[in-house]
């Protein structure tokens, strides 16, 4: 993965962090917004378990992006976000004063984290791996930073395994990969298989394109 690439994405992500918010506004008021909040019950779900055996958790978020996550977030953990656009990572601070959260808001480019190996607990990522420029790379640095025994959760979308919604899926990436980087054609079901990350679970909420994903190492 060229720096080229990297830097172009984290261009455009930084150009349009003012008015990201605006431009899902639409999707995040119909199901993404009770994605969310599903999403964020099963974290919690999780969190409820593992303190039983341990009261110093650590979450971190993997591409906060504007911050839509934050006003979820648990309480009385050890919190860390990360993003690689300083704009947007500046959203997501006004977010954590908005709903008074504790966070630790780090840039940080996901495919070079700067944690050390078996440190989280839960990671979570919400429509993150669409815009990662080396997706299975982002993967493996999970994994890696992933203790033993602990999660993965994601809610992501992907390309459809259907054949003709898939087709028009690769035709029509070039728009939303040229107006902020994301693409809409990622596989990442096999991405997360080449990372060697193991599936738990697996629950498709809009036909194959947005899933709820568990992983573990």
């Amino acid at each position: 993965m060229s720096e080229e690439k990297h830097d172009k994405i984290q261009k455009r992500y930084n150009r349009i962090a003012p008015v990201y918010d605006l431009m899902e506004g639409l999707m995040e008021k119909g199901k993404m917004g009770d994605w969310r909040q599903n999403l964020w019950q099963k974290v919690n779900d999780r969190i409820s378990q593992l303190k039983a055996n341990n009261d110093q958790l650590k979450l971190l978020e993997a591409g906060v992006g504007s911050g839509k996550n934050i006003e979820y977030y648990p309480e009385q953990i050890e919190i860390y976000a990360i993003d690689f656009s300083p704009k947007m990572l500046k959203e997501a601070e006004k977010k954590a004063n908005k709903f008074n959260k504790e966070v630790k808001l780090v840039e940080m480019d996901i495919q070079n984290l700067d944690f050390e190996d078996n440190y989280f607990d839960l990671i979570v990522t919400s429509c993150v791996f669409c815009s990662v420029p080396d997706p299975v790379q982002g993967l493996k640095e999970l994994k890696r930073v992933l203790k033993e025994d602990a999660r993965i959760i994601m809610l992501e979308h992907m390309r459809s395994q259907n054949e003709l919604v898939g087709k028009f899926m690769d035709w029509f990436n070039w728009v939303s990969l040229y107006t902020w980087g994301a693409n809409i054609n990622r596989k990442t079901m096999e991405n997360i298989e080449k990372a060697g990350l193991e599936i738990v679970e697996v629950n498709d909420l809009m036909s194959d394109i947005v899933k709820e994903i568990e992983l573990r190492k």
